[in-house]
């Protein structure tokens, strides 16, 4: 039985999350649908994250497997044509290395999250930033973000909802910088609780309008308590922006 890898692209808006949750409208309900049509085989497809509802992806990595030998490019292709409408697109498929698990193998994630720091909202890219009117200081938004960078125990930053073994988690990288008029911050770890990017970022803007001092942050961090958390930042600015796999399983 071959297995299919295949890179997703979508908007989050639309639906409740990528997995599937009875009969709300997710991208993986979206794409097993689109499966069916396709081969006529009801089967469940495994991604790397399972972002949030409103959340977008610009490289979500998925796994299934098909009892038919089809052509990657087949399986792209006929994908495509039944998830019209939709803001999903398969932009990638290939045959999966052996042992490729699209979540399990996964050695890192990769989001984004996009700040309009202007006095004017957002008209292009409505429903893809966070508009926030007040200028932000982005350096020290960075300065602030580094000592989140390592092994911690992120409960002030895990939603109430987490299902998580654990609150330790390590966040391999936070970079925070300025592009015209938008603030980015880029979050790199092999796994993340329930909202945590939403949760560092909503208390990193704290910082940025000069509410919250990096020690004050330090301090929200060192606390393990969700009630220091600042206020967590709205989904649409959220973006999965790649997964990284070990070089025995990589393209």
């Amino acid at each position: 039985m071959p297995r299919y890898r295949l890179t997703l692209e979508y908007d989050g808006g639309p639906f409740f999350g990528f997995q599937a949750q009875g009969e709300q409208p997710t991208v993986q309900g979206a794409v097993e649908r689109a499966i069916a049509a396709f081969c006529g085989e009801t089967i469940r497809i495994h991604g790397a994250g399972r972002t949030d509802t409103g959340v977008h992806a610009a490289s979500q990595a998925v796994h299934l497997d098909l009892v038919k030998d089809w052509a990657p490019k087949v399986v792209m292709n006929a994908l495509n044509a039944h998830l019209v409408p939709l803001p999903i697109a398969v932009v990638e498929a290939s045959l999966a290395p052996e042992g490729f698990h699209a979540r399990f193998s996964a050695i890192r994630r990769r989001y984004l999250y996009r700040i309009l720091n202007r006095p004017a909202r957002a008209a292009l890219d409505l429903g893809r930033v966070w508009h926030v009117k007040a200028p932000l200081d982005v350096e020290a938004m960075h300065a602030a973000a580094q000592p989140l960078v390592g092994r911690h125990d992120f409960t002030t930053f895990r939603d109430a909802a987490c299902q998580a073994a654990s609150p330790v988690k390590t966040l391999d990288e936070v970079e925070a910088w300025r592009e015209g008029e938008e603030v980015r911050l880029a979050f790199a770890a092999r796994s993340f609780l329930h909202r945590q990017v939403r949760s560092m970022v909503g208390s990193l803007v704290e910082v940025g309008l000069g509410r919250w001092s990096a020690p004050d942050l330090a301090a929200a961090l060192a606390s393990r308590d969700r009630a220091a958390c600042g206020p967590v930042a709205p989904a649409q600015g959220l973006c999965l922006v790649a997964v990284d796999y070990p070089p025995n399983v990589a393209k």
